[in-house]
């Protein structure tokens, strides 16, 4: 069975996104999704679901990945994709994050979150009003968030996060953070595992 990679999610959105014309298909991180899943598994927790749906203090919302144990979910993560128009989807993706983390933590406030983006760096270019390229402005205010832990539960927060930069001018290449979503999802697994002592194995 092949082993998908990183660059395999990329060269799926990179065919969607840009030959196929799908800028806003919920499933264009469809193969980062099932990555994420394979390397969760290779941490020891078997079984994370795609696309489940998660209840909510507010509402349920369908997370991208998540593991459950004893039917709750005990890690969660969401992937984003900012690929074109980063003056207009920068600003608001932050608060988005933090509301969906929120929202969960709210109803299990014991939930692992990591967050995931792929952003593309073809038009990434200086905001005058920060004084600093979208890609650092996002960068940190995604770290600002970023390490969630006791005795600091603040909800809105989130316990790990990876910021992938690629440049699609020309194919997808990958600029940085591989290294990022292999220590976030490390991460979320040994919170997960830490957080549920009664875990004698993963779950199917």
């Amino acid at each position: 069975m092949h082993r998908i990679t990183l660059q395999d999610a990329l060269d799926n959105l990179y065919q969607k996104a840009r030959a196929n014309g799908a800028t806003t298909s919920t499933a264009r991180l469809r193969v980062l999704a099932e990555f994420c899943v394979q390397e969760l598994a290779g941490q020891g927790l078997v079984g994370a679901r795609i696309d489940p749906e998660i209840p909510g203090f507010a509402r349920a919302k369908d997370w991208d990945v998540a593991w459950l144990h004893n039917g709750k979910a005990r890690l969660a993560i969401s992937l984003k994709s900012l690929l074109a128009n980063l003056a207009g989807t920068v600003p608001n993706r932050g608060d988005d994050l933090i509301g969906e983390t929120a929202n969960i933590q709210m109803y299990s406030p014991e939930t692992a979150i990591g967050y995931a983006v792929i952003f593309n760096v073809e038009d990434d270019r200086v905001s005058p009003k920060h004084r600093c390229t979208w890609s650092d402005l996002f960068r940190r205010r995604l770290q600002s968030i970023t390490g969630r832990k006791a005795p600091h539960w603040t909800i809105g927060t989130i316990e790990a996060s990876a910021f992938v930069e690629v440049d699609f001018t020309s194919g997808p290449r990958l600029v940085s953070g591989a290294a990022e979503v292999s220590e976030m999802i490390a991460t979320l697994a040994r919170l997960a595992r830490e957080r549920n002592p009664d875990l004698a194995q993963p779950e199917p």
